[in-house]
C-alpha cells in the first residue's frame, strides 16, 4: 500500500541548512511539550558519562538524491516512485553510552557488505547489508547472545534468501530456544531485538520489543517499528488474551516490554504461548533516490525525543558533515541533555555516497497594482493621519 505524499507550503521566511526556519522552529517547540509530558512522571537520575562506545564504517555500492519537507509521520509500506535503475549504497555510523544506569546492556551490529561478510555460498546476487540494536535487560548475556548469533540463525534458515521473511522469523524462534537450553547463560536475562536487513533495494524490519526505525525520507520521519509497550492497544489485547495482566504499564508486573527473547523464567516451558512474545513484527519496503538514512535506536533515545526530531537532527547534521557516527553521537548527546533513564544505543545508515541536497522552496512571484484613482484615495488617507 503506498502513502499519499503530504503537501508541502512555500517557506516565506530565511532557509537553514535545507529547512525554513519557520518549520524548525515549530519543530522545537512541539518537541518541548512532549518532553514536558513525558518528563512529568519520569525522574531525572544523574547522567554518568562513562562507557563510551562507538564505530563507524562504510562501504561502497551505488548514489541517491533526495528533497526534503519535515511534516507529519507517515506509516510506509513500499516506495512511491518507480526507480529502476536506482541501487543504494550503505554507510553507516553508530554511538553508544551508558547513560546513568550502572551497567551497559545494549549491544549493536553494522554490517554495511553482507555478500562479503557471509560469503559468496549463499548465493546473493545484489548488495546487501545488515543492522541491529539489541536492548538487553536482567543483565547483558541475552543482548550479547543475539547480537552475536542472529544474522548467522536468518542466513543459514533453509528459507534464505528464497523466502527471507520465514527465515527470519525461524531466525527469532531458534534465537529465543537457544537462550534458554544454553547453560553458559542467564535464562533470566532478556533483550528487545530491532534488525534491518537490506538485499537490493529491499529492506526488512523486524521488530520485537521498544527500540525503533525511522526512515528519513525527504525531511520527513517515517516510522517502521511499532513500540511495543505493554499498554499499547493491540498489544494489551493479546497480553489479556493469553493470561497475562498489566499493573501499572508492566507485562505481569515485572517487565516493561510486550515482546522479548530470552526472559524464560516470565515464558514458562518451551512451546507454551504465554503473554510475553518473542515473535518480531516485520515491515517490508523497497528504498528509492527520496529515501535518505536510517536512524535505528533503543527506547532511551525515543522516551525523550520524538522521531521527527531525531530525523531533523540527522538530516541538518548529515549537511554539515555527511558523518553517519557523528550524526549518531549528536542523537546521544541530544538524549542525555533531556535526561534520559536508559542507556542508550543510535545506528544511523545512509544510502548515498553526498549528504542530503539542500532544498529552496520558490516563493510564488505575485505582481500587485493599484489604479490612479486608489493612489489618490490612500494618499488622502495618509495625509489625515
Amino acid at each position: 500500500m503506498m502513502v499519499p505524499e503530504t503537501n508541502m507550503l512555500p517557506c516565506n521566511g530565511e532557509m537553514e541548512n535545507g529547512f525554513c526556519k519557520e518549520d524548525l522552529s515549530d519543530i522545537e517547540e512541539n518537541q518541548e511539550e512532549l518532553d514536558q509530558s513525558s518528563h512529568s512522571n519520569i525522574g531525572k537520575p544523574p547522567r554518568n558519562t562513562t562507557g563510551l562506545r562507538h564505530c563507524i564504517s562504510q562501504a561502497t555500492l551505488a548514489g541517491a538524491s533526495p528533497l526534503e519537507s519535515p511534516t507529519q509521520i507517515l506509516p510506509l509500506k513500499s516506495s512511491s516512485s518507480d526507480d529502476s535503475g536506482y541501487v543504494p549504497i550503505f554507510r553507516s555510523g553508530s554511538y553508544s553510552e551508558i547513560g546513568p544506569k550502572p551497567n551497559m546492556e545494549d549491544e549493536h551490529i553494522c554490517i554495511n557488505d553482507l555478500c562479503k561478510h557471509i560469503g559468496s555460498s549463499k548465493g546473493l546476487l545484489s548488495p546487501g547489508a545488515f543492522y541491529g540494536v539489541f536492548d538487553g535487560h536482567g543483565g547483558i548475556d541475552a543482548a550479547s547472545f543475539t547480537q552475536k548469533n542472529l544474522l548467522s540463525f536468518i542466513v543459514e534458515d533453509t528459507h534464505f534468501p528464497s523466502m527471507v521473511k520465514r527465515a527470519i522469523r525461524n531466525a527469532f524462534v531458534k534465537a529465543d530456544n537457544a537462550l534458554a537450553d544454553t547453560q553458559s547463560l542467564d535464562n533470566t536475562s532478556g533483550t528487545t531485538a530491532l534488525t534491518a536487513l537490506i538485499l537490493g533495494r529491499t529492506m526488512l524490519i523486524a521488530n520485537a520489543g521498544d527500540s525503533r526505525a525511522v526512515l528519513g525520507k525527504r525531511g520527513r520521519a517515517i516510522e517502521l517499528s511499532k513500540d511495543h509497550k505493554p499498554n499499547t492497544t493491540s498489544e494489551k489485547l493479546r497480553i489479556e488474551k493469553l493470561g497475562g495482566v498489566i499493573y501499572d504499564g508492566y507485562l505481569n508486573g515485572q517487565l516493561s516490554v510486550a515482546r522479548a527473547l530470552g526472559d524464560w523464567h516470565i515464558k514458562g516451558p518451551k512451546g507454551s504461548k504465554g503473554p510475553l512474545s518473542s515473535e518480531p513484527e516485520l515491515e517490508e519496503l523497497v528504498l528509492s533516490e527520496e529515501d535518505e538514512f536510517l536512524i535505528m535506536g533503543c527506547d532511551g533515545l525515543w522516551d525523550v525525543m520524538s522521531s521527527q526530531y531525531a530525523v531533523t537532527i540527522v538530516r541538518k547534521e548529515l549537511m554539515l558533515h555527511n558523518d553517519p557516527e557523528r550524526c549518531s553521537k549528536e542523537l546521544v548527546r541530544e538524549a542525555l541533555k533531556r535526561n534520559t533513564c536508559d542507556n542508550l544505543t543510535v545506528l544511523v545508515v545512509c544510502f548515498s555516497h553526498g549528504p542530503p541536497p539542500r532544498i529552496e522552496i520558490p516563493r510564488t512571484q505575485r505582481k500587485r497594482s493599484i489604479s490612479a484613482e486608489g493612489l489618490d484615495l490612500l494618499k488622502g488617507v495618509l495625509s489625515d493621519i
